[in-house]
């Protein structure tokens, strides 16, 4: 039978833990919160492209890099970015011949009918699809604005909703009002999105990578698609 000494230590003890357990979950007042993680509680549409955010560094091609999620009930459902398919040769690898002879023997933005690189929102699309995962009227979240492609896929699939990060430019032809119309059609395109087209404003600091258009400085040695061991 415990003694009233017994009990007395056991309840210190216990006090003891508790308070304990209480500093360690306490914020460090010499380790400030990010700024990141305030605005993933507060705003749930900025939690979800910090993390498309997070895929885009999976990306591997020598345009924009790009990373997507799609998102259902405010769970992710499926991710993608932008690189070629799956058991193929990377894109910083000169593995597709369009990217790899970009301002050279084709100008940026045309001939991607000759280009074997998959987008961002192409690949979390053909993800779900893969496994069965219905995207009837879900959010997408990517860290570019979709391009005509990709934009007319995403309404084929009745997505509800899109949320960008950066803007998508296509590059100018040399006929002003062919590109003026193709404008209007894709603005067109845009409105008819049921739940909108935003444009969401927040920090990104890999920018300048994501957009450099550059190859690697050292050769990748990962297969695009195969899982890392």
């Amino acid at each position: 039978m415990p003694t009233k000494a017994g009990n007395r230590n056991g309840s210190r003890n216990q006090k003891t833990d508790t308070a304990r357990a209480k500093a360690a979950a306490a914020p460090d007042p010499g380790r400030p919160e990010p700024v990141a993680a305030r605005n993933a509680r507060a705003n749930r549409n900025m939690y979800f492209m910090a993390i498309a955010m997070a895929v885009r560094l999976r990306a591997n091609c020598r345009g924009n890099r790009v990373g997507a999620i799609i998102v259902q009930d405010h769970r992710i459902v499926s991710t993608g970015y932008n690189g070629t398919p799956a058991n193929m040769v990377n894109c910083l690898d000169d593995g597709c011949y369009r990217c790899a002879n970009r301002d050279k023997a084709y100008q940026s933005g045309e001939a991607y009918d000759l280009c074997i690189c998959v987008h961002a929102e192409q690949n979390a699309l053909l993800a779900a699809a893969r496994f069965g995962i219905a995207v009837e009227g879900s959010t997408v979240y990517t860290t570019m604005r979709p391009c005509f492609g990709c934009a007319k896929e995403l309404l084929q699939a009745n997505v509800l909703s899109i949320y960008y990060l950066h803007e998508w430019i296509p590059s100018p032809h040399e006929d002003p009002v062919k590109t003026e119309k193709q404008r209007a059609q894709y603005d067109k395109l845009m409105t008819r999105f049921p739940g909108g087209v935003h444009h969401l404003r927040m920090d990104d600091p890999d920018y300048e990578w994501a957009v450099s258009k550059k190859g690697p400085t050292v050769v990748s040695t990962d297969v695009h698609g195969t899982q890392d061991v």
